[in-house]
This record gives C-alpha cells, sequence and structure tokens, in this order.
C-alpha cells in the first residue's frame, strides 16, 4: 500500500513526501468563531517617551537547564509588553499570556511559528515571525521553527484568492532545506543560549496517520459550521474558482500540529501573522476539547507589515525581499531597507530591529533637528536587519559593495568586487575593440546606459556621468586600457542609481 493511499484524509490524494508548513504570515485580520476563547485586540501605538515599558534589547535570561524541567528564580521581562510597544501585537487569545511569560514560579514558555516551503527561501513577510520568536528566546524562552512536511502539499488558504500550485517531492526537499538553514542561522545566532530554539518537522508524525485515524482523532472534534465561518473560508467559497476540500481541512491540520506539539513536547504558545488568528485558534480549541485544559496554551498574532501609505512592504519592482543570499545577495537587501522613506523608517526600526526605543528615540528627535545627516536613520535600519537575517560578514560585503558602487567613492575597485554586484546590476558583454579606444559616449550607448548619444552628453554636462566611480567631464574621453579594470571590464555609471557593468567578451 503506497503512503498516498493510506495516509492522511485530505491529503490522501498527493503524495506525501517530505515538505513543510506555515502561518503564513501577513495578510488580513480574521474574526474567530471559536466560543471558547476571546480575541483580545491590541491596540497598536508608537510611544514617544524616553522611559519604554521595555528599553534594553538585550533581555536573555541564561540558564544552564532546559526550559520545561526549571522555573526561573529570577523575573523575566514580559516578553508581551515588548511586544506591544514595539508595535508587534495584534491579538492574544489571553491576557493571562503576559504573566505568564514573566512570572518567575512559571516555566519559560515553548513559543514556534510554522513556515510553508512554497520557495526555498523564506521572504521578508516571514521575517516577523523570526522576530516575534527571537523576541521570546532573547528574553528566557525557547522558540521552535516548526516546517510542515506533511501540510506543505496542502498550503494554506488564508490570504490567498487561488490554491496554492502543487510542488512537486524533490521540490519540497529543496525548499524544506533551504529554509531550514535560514531558520538555524537566525536564531542560531542569537545572544541567547544555542538550546533555546529547536527545529522539528510536521511530516514526522503525520507520516504514519491515516484517514480513519485522522477522523476519529480530530475529525469528530470539528464542528463544520465553525469551519466554514473562518473569513479564510468564506472569502474563497464566495469567489469563482472556489475551495476545495483540501484547502478546507488545512485548519484541522493545523490544530492538530498544536494538539500534538501540546502533549508531546509541552509546546504552548502558538505565533502567526494577523491572518492565522483563525488556524491558531482553532487548535487551542482543540486541545481544550480533548485534553479538557483550560488556558494551557495560548495564541499570538502580529500585525501586517505595511508602508504608511497601507500598502504591502516586502516587495520590489524585481519580486519578494528573500531571506537566502543565493536569492537576493546582501547587497541588494541592504539597499531595500537604505530606500525605506522618511515617513516609515522609525517604526520600522521598532518593528524589525532590536535596537533599544531609547536609542531609536534618539534617531528620530534627530531627524527634525538641523544638521541632521540624510538617510542616517536608513543606514542603521539597513545595517540592524542586514546583520540579523546575513550575520556580520553579510552586513561587510554589503557595506562594501555600497561604497563600491557610489559614485565618487574612493574605494578602489577590483574584478572580484565587480563580478559580485554585477549579479546586481545591469551587466553586458562586449569584445575588447568595442571597448578599448572607444568613445566613453559611444560605448555607454552600447552598453545599455543611455538610449542615445545625446542623453549620454546631456549627463555627462551634469556631471553625472561615471566610469569606474570616477567623475567623467570630457564628452571626447576615449576607453583606455588603464581604465579596464584588470583587463576583464569596468563600470560605467549614470547618477546614483544607473549602473552597468561592461564585461569584455
Amino acid at each position: 500500500m503506497t503512503l498516498a493511499s493510506r495516509s492522511i484524509f485530505p491529503i490522501c490524494s498527493r503524495t506525501l513526501s517530505s515538505p513543510l508548513r506555515v502561518a503564513s504570515l501577513l495578510v488580513f485580520t480574521e474574526i474567530s468563531s471559536s466560543t471558547f476563547f476571546r480575541r483580545v485586540q491590541v491596540p497598536h501605538f508608537y510611544s514617544t517617551s524616553t522611559t519604554p515599558l521595555f528599553s534594553s534589547a538585550k533581555c536573555s535570561v541564561q540558564s544552564t537547564s532546559s526550559p520545561e524541567t526549571v522555573t526561573q528564580t529570577v523575573s523575566r521581562p514580559n516578553v508581551v509588553d515588548i511586544l506591544e510597544e514595539r508595535g508587534l501585537l495584534e491579538s492574544v487569545t489571553s491576557e493571562n499570556l503576559r504573566s505568564a511569560s514573566s512570572d518567575p514560579k512559571v516555566a519559560p514558555l515553548r513559543v514556534y511559528c510554522g513556515f510553508d516551503p512554497t520557495a526555498e527561501s523564506l521572504h521578508l513577510g516571514n521575517l516577523l515571525g523570526i522576530i516575534v520568536l527571537s523576541w521570546f528566546q532573547r528574553c528566557g524562552h525557547q522558540a521552535v521553527g516548526l516546517i510542515g512536511g506533511a501540510t506543505g502539499r496542502v498550503g494554506d488558504p488564508s490570504g490567498k484568492s487561488l490554491e496554492r500550485p502543487e510542488l512537486d517531492a524533490d521540490t519540497l526537499e529543496k525548499n524544506i532545506s533551504g529554509i531550514k538553514k535560514i531558520i538555524i542561522k537566525i536564531l542560531g545566532s542569537n545572544p541567547s543560549s544555542s538550546s533555546s530554539y529547536m527545529i522539528l518537522n510536521n511530516y514526522d508524525w503525520w507520516k504514519d496517520m491515516t484517514m480513519l485515524e485522522f477522523l476519529n482523532k480530530v475529525g469528530r472534534f470539528a464542528r463544520v459550521g465553525t469551519m466554514m465561518a473562518k473569513e479564510s473560508v468564506k472569502k474563497r467559497l464566495e469567489s469563482e474558482q472556489g475551495m476545495s476540500y483540501t484547502e478546507f481541512t488545512y485548519q484541522l491540520l493545523q490544530a492538530y500540529d498544536f494538539l500534538h506539539l501540546f502533549k508531546n513536547e509541552g509546546i504552548n504558545v502558538q505565533i502567526g501573522g494577523s491572518d492565522q488568528w483563525g488556524n491558531i485558534t482553532a487548535g487551542t480549541d482543540l486541545i481544550r476539547k480533548i485534553l479538557h485544559t483550560e488556558e494551557a496554551t495560548y495564541g499570538l498574532t502580529f500585525p501586517l507589515l505595511l508602508k504608511n501609505d497601507g500598502t504591502k512592504f516586502g516587495k520590489s519592482e524585481d519580486g519578494a525581499i528573500w531571506l537566502s543570499p543565493s536569492m537576493l545577495s546582501p547587497y541588494k537587501f541592504y539597499q531595500y531597507f537604505f530606500s525605506v522613506p522618511d515617513v516609515d523608517v522609525i517604526r520600522f526600526l521598532k518593528t524589525l530591529t532590536f535596537l533599544s526605543l531609547d536609542e531609536i528615540k534618539i534617531l528620530e528627535d534627530q531627524m527634525s533637528k538641523p544638521g541632521y545627516v540624510p538617510n542616517t536613520a536608513q543606514i542603521k535600519l539597513a545595517e540592524e536587519v542586514t546583520r540579523f537575517v546575513h550575520g556580520e560578514e553579510g552586513l561587510k560585503e554589503a557595506i562594501k559593495a555600497t561604497e563600491a558602487l557610489r559614485p565618487g567613492a574612493e574605494t578602489k575597485l577590483d574584478w572580484n568586487l565587480i563580478e559580485r554586484i554585477a549579479e546586481d546590476i545591469p551587466s553586458c558583454s562586449l569584445p575588447i575593440d568595442r571597448v578599448s579606444g572607444s568613445s566613453i559616449v559611444d560605448l555607454s550607448v552600447s552598453a545599455g546606459l543611455f538610449e542615445s548619444k545625446s542623453a549620454a552628453r546631456r549627463m555627462l554636462k551634469q556631471g553625472g556621468f561615471y566610469m569606474n566611480n570616477e567623475r567623467v567631464d570630457d564628452e571626447n574621453k576615449r576607453v583606455e586600457e588603464e581604465d579596464i579594470v584588470e583587463g576583464k571590464g569596468l563600470v560605467l555609471s549614470a547618477g546614483k542609481k544607473n549602473k552597468v557593468v561592461v564585461r569584455i567578451s
């Protein structure tokens, strides 16, 4: 009997190989239809006080013992209050989570967030989940990344207008591996001890479950009316495409994940984006019904990451802002945050970095004072987020590339550096006889930097034409051998943003 034929219910029509699941992190707030859990809506605010609820970004509670066996003897920072003041709290299933997170008589919490294997890398939307996990981790709790090796075959319909495309087994395995590396790299580099995080895969407990077992363990406790009342379900049912049975049962899979994790691993908090409220409360409700426990588990959601104009933050002209350096270089990642407008930068410093609120307030005050150097706050944002995601080496690479590509920079370009940045800017290949000895104006048009010679001459007269970061003032300038870096190519720039690498073919 094949795995697909004897395995889980809604996935029975799709072969289950190793993949992954997660609460798709950001989208629209969903009203829970749970009759037991009351959604506690948290008002969003951004303090201008210099005495915040929690001003220090270093809140790790060091312990040599495991969180499940030891009760802290010292008070832990209240991570829920911290998240609230930084704009990272949307709703909680119970206000008792606040006391549970800081009471020295209560064991540290074990907190999980899930991630779908829809791509080989996580993206900026997923970063909020990792940041919230990291705040719990830094405040003495254990962070858990759940890879949904089973539910990745189903796909979470929350916030989606269409059913996710089915991925083959090899692609899912590749995606799982890539996402796992990212979680390990980020959570493993936190100031907390390395034992303060773990990674699980829900395929481990779904792979041997039959449909009859699922119906017996979970199905009998599910109410169709409650499931259909979920906002994500209602929207899809009203759409032209509708919703498949597979997607409809996704919320039960996620609910059972929480039950399994609580019962077998002692994990008692699930976090997710605001669109995950329905799925999270389905889990807490299932735990209550099966284990007959009152408020043994908690759910917490964080808001959608939006720009000041209400549009989604996390997309560029080229697509998603990936966290993997193989899909988006640290340089381009850094540049994305460097380009954040002034109206958004302070809010993003609160939500996306671990800087103290005192330090952020100082930056905010400086922005309104005479003598403020433009983009100082953006540079700080870009540095902090790039360091968190790509580490110190990734940040150094991004800063070096940024400096090297700045027109007029004193950084001497070498070919290795040009090759690295060529992945992120337009490039072309031309034979040596079309480069050496050519007019700089003609070359700039051949390379695609300008559409016409007149446009090139106009930029040159305005002082914005550069070759290898050195300004070109003479429109009769011809490319000489020494202009070609290591005999392999050169960089032409028009202003600060438009560049092209010319390779010698």
